[in-house]
């Protein structure tokens, strides 16, 4: 198939985009580098040796977009183009729902106008609101979600779903990830995230690696077996495999929802102690206050993405530790070096 990957230089996007290849997929990337590099690309066509064709541009420039569809057959959309950082998004709504629901409206036009009916669509966890049980299940309606970059994406997927309501030619996918970590086991590529981390594993790489002195854990007093948060951490590879998987998802009219996960809880304090056992590096950290918003522990059922799509994640946390620390210790300071 030919796949627009938007978004595709990023974390995710790019691992997506090499496992595509990987598969026999031919891979257009849009992507306005705001969050990502090209260099991640350059090295996804190195361990491929394969071509990916990329266009610099904004999901909200509709010319852009009218152009990739004139000038390419593409079969069907993978979605990841957007912000993503939580607390980003409570200081700065407008652009959080300019850049994720206002772009992923526009594509969706565009998509319409060039007669492209297929969309796997990079959703959240976060959208099944604060006061879900867990685990958390496709069939749970969504809830009241806790900032707007959640609420940016349970608001695309009940656009996205509408549109296949009212025209059934249209196939949506909404894969609902869990806490994506880890690395391309190769090192070539990684989470290079600009500023400080919003998230526990390059922040925890950064202070392995001497980048940060310190991390930071946020709440040692919740109800759960440590008093640390836990999350469903899933190895990118299984994610972006998940993606190559859901495709066959878009042979279906309607709108079909997959949870990527692995169906387990981690704590803070579990993924520090996984992460010194497998490197041999000790990582100092602090207690901090909690911070606004966090849940204490929530993971996914992800038995249907294994029953229809033949997906489940197959790397554990020692994986997620080691291609992460390979990954920092080749690149120290991200793609810049």
């Amino acid at each position: 198939m030919n796949i627009l990957v938007t978004g595709g230089a990023g974390y995710i996007g790019s691992h997506t985009v090499l496992e595509l290849l990987t598969s026999g997929h031919n891979v257009v990337v849009l992507d306005n580098l705001c969050n990502a590099s090209a260099e991640s690309l350059k090295r996804v066509e190195q361990l491929t040796g394969k071509a990916v064709t990329f266009y610099k541009a904004d999901i909200r420039d509709r010319a852009a977009l009218d152009k990739v569809f004139k000038s390419h057959r593409i079969d069907a959309v993978i979605h990841f183009a957007g912000l993503k950082a939580v607390g980003e998004s409570v200081a700065k709504p407008l652009d959080y729902y300019s850049v994720n629901v206002g772009g992923s409206v526009v594509l969706a036009q565009a998509m319409a106008q060039a007669g492209v009916t297929k969309l796997i669509f990079s959703s959240s966890a976060t959208v099944y609101g604060e006061d879900a049980p867990v685990p958390y299940k496709e069939t749970m309606p969504r809830g009241k979600t806790s900032n707007p970059y959640g609420t940016s994406k349970a608001m695309i997927e009940q656009i996205l779903t509408d549109i296949s309501i009212a025209d059934p030619q249209w196939s949506v996918v909404l894969l609902r990830y869990f806490n994506p970590v880890g690395a391309h086991p190769s090192g070539q590529i990684g989470e290079d995230p600009q500023g400080i981390p919003n998230n526990l594993m390059p922040f925890i790489a950064q202070v392995a690696v001497g980048r940060r002195e310190c991390l930071s854990i946020f709440g040692d007093d919740y109800d759960t077996e440590d008093g640390t948060c836990e999350r469903d951490y899933v190895h990118v590879v299984d994610l972006a495999k998940g993606h190559v998987s859901a495709l066959q998802a878009t042979e279906r009219s309607g709108t079909h929802i997959y949870n990527l996960g692995t169906g387990t809880g981690t704590s803070v304090k579990q993924m520090v102690e996984a992460f010194e056992r497998v490197t041999g590096v000790t990582i100092p950290y602090q207690i901090a206050p909690r911070r606004a918003g966090d849940l204490p522990a929530f993971w996914a059922d992800a038995s249907k993405a294994g029953k229809e799509l033949g997906w489940c994640a197959e790397l554990g946390i020692e994986d997620m530790m080691r291609d992460t620390w390979r990954w920092q210790q080749n690149n120290p300071t991200g793609y810049s070096r």
